[in-house]
């Protein structure tokens, strides 16, 4: 089997533009990826390029192979940008793989060792009434792992961290009174504080409030974490921004991550994402993958979930409280469906999911720029 074409294309939907590549053989069968690195999907695309030009008309069956050889074959090897092209060519090719062969991806994977993929939703509601509210809603529509949003997470210009954390602390609490100690909450903090302000957060919390806080500082310093560990034992959900198993190494070997976020179409497709699996397995660490881009991803990720014997839940963002338009049905037609809180793993060969073609050829690219936060001071914090 012979790679005939490699087809990138970005299109808007709902708030974020989504990078799907569609590889052709000249055998007739077709997989589907996609790249992960929102925002930033020019680079991408001349990643993408430089791939293709020694791509073409090779074994996409060779996953692994081929894997290595665009890895390797620069001298400034890795870095967020060239895996993300290589994560969505990498599923793509387990596509094609899987459909040759007549079986499902989880198959070339080890096998389904679930039947279903539990998941977890967001309260998108700020702090607040509202974000109770929601929480005794998802609890009702049986839900068992709810992530909430902490104070400021939807600014647009302006972010104080030690506002955030007062508020967030407060109606977090009050959320954990009001679903009980049979749900598990989470809080999401988007890698906006310092360590001493997530300890603060952390610890104007009653025990067992938190069966996790997600991202709460950035991810260059793994010593960072090694210290807010020490000031809090709340289990971290880390590792959505990381971009390949030695990004990864340090916070399995020195157990620092307590539920593995990992996103397949960040960190390198399926073959590195089953290397991390392994890891994380042998420290009883569990999968929590992000994701929170198109359909393309839900089922990879899905695949990912099934095949694995570490997993706790996975991101979605088509919730009774969360419908941000990711999974258009009119762009993605044949998608991998729900029970409930629960995603169906499929039997189908390949992803078991299909894009409408002519929809992306008729778009066209729309610039896209997530908000410039800054603090009072005029100073610049993250996003």
């Amino acid at each position: 089997m012979k790679i005939s074409a490699i087809k990138p294309y970005v299109t808007k939907l709902g708030v974020r533009n989504q990078l799907l590549l569609k590889v052709e053989t000249e055998e007739g069968i077709y997989g589907w990826g996609e790249s992960g690195l929102s925002y930033r999907e020019k680079a991408v695309l001349g990643a993408i390029d430089h791939y293709s030009r020694f791509l073409i008309g090779r074994d996409p069956m060779q996953c692994g192979a081929l894997w290595q050889e665009m890895y390797r074959s620069q001298y400034f090897e890795g870095g967020r940008v060239l895996t993300a092209a290589i994560s969505a060519l990498d599923i793509a090719f387990h596509d094609i793989k899987g459909k040759a062969l007549g079986v499902p991806v989880y198959q070339l994977l080890g096998g389904r060792q679930r039947e279903l993929v539990p998941a977890f939703a967001t309260a998108s509601a700020e702090p607040g009434p509202d974000m109770v509210e929601q929480a005794l809603l998802l609890k009702a529509w049986g839900w068992r792992c709810i992530r909430m949003i902490a104070t400021g997470q939807e600014n647009s210009d302006r972010f104080e961290p030690r506002e955030s954390i007062a508020t967030t602390a407060e109606w977090v609490t009050r959320v954990r009174e009001a679903v009980g100690h049979e749900i598990t909450l989470g809080v999401e903090y988007h890698h906006r504080l310092s360590v001493a302000e997530a300890a603060s957060f952390c610890q104007k919390l009653p025990r067992g409030t938190l069966d996790f806080i997600e991202e709460p500082i950035r991810d260059e310093t793994p010593g960072a974490y090694e210290a807010l560990r020490r000031m809090t034992e709340i289990p971290f959900a880390i590792g959505e921004e990381f971009s390949s198993k030695w990004q990864f190494l340090p916070y399995v070997e020195r157990d620092l991550l307590q539920f593995c976020r990992i996103d397949i179409c960040n960190v390198g497709g399926f073959t590195e994402a089953m290397k991390i699996a392994g890891w994380c397995e042998a420290h009883y660490v569990d999968l929590m993958p992000h994701a929170p881009l198109g359909a393309v991803c839900t089922a990879a990720s899905v695949h990912l979930a099934a095949a694995v014997a570490n997993f706790a839940w996975l991101e979605c963002r088509n919730s009774p409280t969360e419908q941000l338009g990711f999974g258009d049905p009119a762009t993605y037609p044949k998608q991998i469906g729900m029970d409930g809180a629960f995603y169906r793993v499929p039997d189908e060969p390949g992803l078991g999911v299909d894009v409408n073609e002519s929809l992306l050829q008729a778009s066209s690219f729309e610039y896209s720029e997530p908000p410039h936060l800054r603090r009072d001071d005029g100073s610049f914090t993250n996003w």
